[in-house]
C-alpha cells in the first residue's frame, strides 16, 4: 500500500501559509508571507532525499495553481524538473481535465475518497506539498502515514495552521530529527 507523507514547512506556533513568497496567500489579511527563508545543506538534503525516492506529488487546487504559476518557468533550480517529470494528482471541485502541467490529473470524487483509492493502488508514495486544506481533510480522515516537518525558529501569532480544527485527536511517533544549521527542526513522524 502507498503511504500519504505530508511534508511541511511549518513556523513554531504551527503556522504554513505562504512560507515561500510575500504575496503567495493573503488569505484572512494575512501579511506574513515569505517567511521561511532558512535555507542551509541540511535542509536541501532532506528535501532532496524526500524527492529521490520519486514519489508522486499530491496537492490541493490553491497550491498546485501556485506551484504550476512559478516552478515551470525556473530554469536554473535543480527541483524544476523533478516537479515537472512527476505523476501529480490534484484534488479539486473545480478544475477539469486536461491540466496544463505536465503529467498531471485531477482526483475524481471528493478528496479523501479519492486518496484513499489512490493509497491502495500500485505505486510510488504519495507526498503532499503545501495544500493546508488537502492536509486537513486527509488528517480528519486519518490518511496520513507520515509527517516530515521543518520547523523554523520563527513564532508569527497569525495564519493558518497545520492542525488548526482538524477535529481529530491522535498521537504521533517521532522516528527522525535533525537540526539544521540555520535552526530549523526538521521532525519526521509517523501516525
Amino acid at each position: 500500500m502507498r503511504k500519504v507523507v505530508v511534508f511541511e514547512h511549518l513556523t513554531l506556533d504551527g503556522v504554513m501559509q505562504a512560507p515561500g513568497r510575500a504575496d503567495e496567500d493573503r488569505r484572512d489579511g494575512f501579511e506574513h508571507g515569505g517567511w521561511a527563508t532558512l535555507w542551509d545543506p541540511v535542509i536541501a538534503g532532506v528535501a532532496e532525499e524526500s524527492m529521490a525516492s520519486q514519489p508522486a506529488l499530491l496537492f490541493g487546487r490553491r497550491t498546485y495553481e501556485d506551484f504550476y504559476g512559478f516552478w515551470p518557468q525556473q530554469t536554473d533550480n535543480p527541483f524544476t524538473e523533478v516537479l515537472n517529470s512527476r505523476r501529480k494528482y490534484v484534488a479539486s471541485r473545480t478544475l477539469e481535465e486536461p491540466l496544463p502541467w505536465r503529467n498531471s490529473s485531477v482526483l475524481a470524487g471528493e478528496a479523501a475518497e479519492g486518496v484513499a483509492a489512490l493509497k491502495e493502488q500500485p505505486g510510488s508514495d504519495l507526498v503532499v506539498l503545501g495544500s493546508g486544506e488537502l492536509v486537513q481533510t486527509l488528517v480528519r480522515h486519518g490518511l496520513v502515514d507520515e509527517y516530515v516537518l521543518m520547523i523554523h525558529p520563527l513564532v508569527l501569532g497569525t495564519g493558518r495552521r497545520l492542525f488548526s480544527d482538524t477535529g481529530a485527536r491522535f498521537a504521533l511517533q517521532l522516528v527522525d530529527a535533525k537540526a539544521s544549521p540555520s535552526g530549523v527542526v526538521i521532525a519526521t513522524y509517523h501516525s
